[in-house]
């Protein structure tokens, strides 16, 4: 019987990329592309720790996940990710657990548009600037000397091609989205240039349209959702991320629906 600390090790030795084995963190876990997204991973191996703020929809996001996966390695986390000091314990105490931290999944998502550019509000900007911006501002700052100490760390943001191509309306939306996408290429760039010729870490953005799930179609069943990516192909294309080199991968958008 080993300890925790001999089991930690153990893990870092065994452990050389990829995704069996990996131990991957993912922010914003408790809707449905969460559940996609944990099921996946821990189905491929990994030891996958769930955070969101919303305790109740964290703990049926993990269970539905665990059953669906067959009971594996998934765990949850209430954790404020405005707080970068309780951010930065998580990453923490993941690394102390584990031996390692492999991945960190951002999920954290929300909306807020206007009917025309003149009539936006700006009290939703300061709601998207929290749940778009910050959160991957403490993440990204909480995670990255971990993620360099991984032989396969990955930081994996979802955005919106509203980004590339704001629309009157989504002044605010669109801006969050895209100073968020800034962000995470700035780590993809420390990354660089401290990896050097053994880069091992990256960071990447995955650019979606709107994400669909089978409860929206069921509610609206001749509803199209032209453009939009299910939930379980993002959670592939996320897997995919750890399956692909980091010269591949780091500093790049890589665009799941058609760009605008």
């Amino acid at each position: 019987m080993t300890g925790a600390g001999e089991e930690a090790e153990m893990r870092t030795d065994r452990y050389t990329g990829g995704l069996d084995g990996a131990v991957i963190a993912v922010a914003g876990a408790a809707g449905p592309a969460g559940r996609a997204v944990l099921q996946r991973l821990a189905r491929a191996g990994g030891h996958v720790i769930a955070a969101d703020a919303d305790a109740e929809r964290l703990a049926q996001a993990v269970d539905a996940a665990r059953y669906d996966a067959g009971g594996a390695d998934i765990t949850g986390e209430v954790v404020d990710l405005l707080d970068l000091d309780g951010a930065r314990e998580w990453a923490g105490r993941i690394e102390k657990d584990h031996g390692r931290v492999d991945g960190l999944v951002h999920l954290v998502g929300g909306w807020r548009g206007s009917a025309s550019f003149a009539e936006t509000d700006l009290a939703d900007w300061d709601v998207l600037h929290d749940l778009l911006v910050r959160t991957v501002q403490r993440t990204t700052l909480a995670f990255h000397d971990g993620l360099l100490r991984s032989p396969g760390g990955r930081y994996v943001l979802i955005s919106a091609a509203g980004a590339s191509a704001p629309t009157a309306g989504n002044a605010a939306y669109a801006a969050a989205k895209a100073a968020a996408e800034a962000w995470t290429l700035a780590m993809g760039d420390s990354f660089r240039k401290l990896g050097g010729e053994a880069l091992s870490a990256a960071a990447t953005v995955l650019v979606i349209k709107a994400l669909v799930h089978d409860e929206m179609r069921a509610q609206r069943p001749n509803a199209k959702f032209a453009g939009f990516t299910d939930v379980r192909d993002l959670a592939e294309a996320i897997a995919d991320v750890w399956n692909a080199s980091p010269q591949q991968v780091n500093g790049t958008r890589q665009w799941l629906t058609p760009r605008p």
